[in-house]
C-alpha cells in the first residue's frame, strides 16, 4: 500500500538554522514521534547523508536506510528510503517573513498482509498526526536554539 502525506509550517528561525538542524539524522529521530533511531552511516559524495532508521507504527518495527538523492543546502533534501519501508521523503526549506516555511512530503510503501481498504484510512490519519507533531517538534527545537543563541549574544 502506498501512503502519501504532506504538511508545512512556518518557523521563527532562519532557513540555514532549520536546514542544519534537519540535516543531522539524530535530530530527526529526536523530533519525529515514531522514529526511534536515525544514525548517520556516511556522508555521500553530494554531501547529504546515508542513515539507518528504525520506525515504529502500530506495534510494528520497520528498519532500513535513507539516502539523500537530492541535497541542495539550504533549500531541499530528498531522501530515498530502502528497507522495510520504501519510498521518498522530501524536505523543503523556504525563506518566509523572516523565518522558514518548512514543508515535509513523503510517499512510501507499507508492507503487510492486511487489505488496503482496512488499513488506508488508519494509516492516513496516523501519518497526518505524526507529520503535524514532527513539524511542531522541529519548531520548538529550532526556535529554542535560536533563542539560546540570541541570549548568548546579548
Amino acid at each position: 500500500m502506498t501512503v502519501h502525506t504532506s504538511d508545512d509550517r512556518w518557523l521563527d528561525a532562519p532557513v540555514e538554522t532549520v536546514f542544519t538542524f534537519m540535516d543531522e539524522p539524530s535530530n530527526q529521530a529526536a523530533v519525529t514521534p515514531s522514529l526511534s533511531r536515525a544514525e548517520r552511516i556516511e556522508r555521500l559524495p553530494n554531501s547529504g547523508n546515508r542513515a539507518a532508521y528504525e520506525y515504529r507504527m502500530f506495534g510494528l518495527t520497520f528498519n532500513g536506510e535513507v539516502r539523500a538523492s537530492t541535497y541542495e543546502p539550504p533549500e531541499r533534501i530528498v531522501y530515498d528510503m530502502d528497507g522495510d519501508l520504501t519510498g521518498r521523503i522530501d524536505w523543503r526549506f523556504e525563506p518566509e517573513r523572516g523565518g522558514t516555511r518548512l514543508t515535509y512530503t513523503a510517499d512510501y510503501d507499507v508492507p503487510g498482509p492486511l487489505p488496503e481498504f482496512l488499513l488506508a484510512p488508519l494509516i492516513r490519519w496516523y501519518n497526518r498526526r505524526e507529520v503535524r507533531q514532527l513539524l511542531d517538534n522541529v519548531a520548538k527545537a529550532v526556535e529554542a536554539e535560536e533563542g539560546a543563541v540570541a541570549s548568548s549574544l546579548s
